[in-house]
């Protein structure tokens, strides 16, 4: 059987692409939506995104949505300040902040979550 070739890693953070390009995981797991402000790119979010993703892939699907791009789902979530995190599960929301949370506070709430029916 020949081997298969893994990308390598990049972040795609500012990229429409970026809703397409991160990894696949279980159906049932948790996806963090990182909604960022249309100047994303001059603010510096790019490091901290990238982080965020390292550290809760692959148990949490992380995605950037920027305003710039996605004018109506950021919109669709209503948050009062960007940047703003809202993480979901079976397309339940479970959590949201303003700001850009820590990658360890993350996988402490995800630890305390319970597990969804069905």
């Amino acid at each position: 059987m020949a081997a298969v070739s893994r990308r390598p890693e990049f972040c795609p953070v500012f990229s429409p692409i970026c809703l397409m390009s991160c990894p696949l995981t279980a159906p049932d797991s948790a996806v963090l939506l990182v909604l960022l402000p249309g100047s994303a790119r001059e603010a510096g979010y790019a490091a901290r995104f990238c982080h965020l993703r390292q550290r809760l892939q692959p148990s949490v699907r992380v995605l950037a949505i920027d305003e710039a791009s996605h004018p109506a789902v950021v919109r669709s979530f209503g948050p009062p300040e960007l940047p703003a995190c809202v993480l979901m599960r079976q397309g339940v929301e479970l959590w949201r902040q303003p700001g850009l949370p820590s990658a360890d506070a993350l996988l402490a709430l995800l630890a305390d979550l319970p597990a969804l029916p069905g």
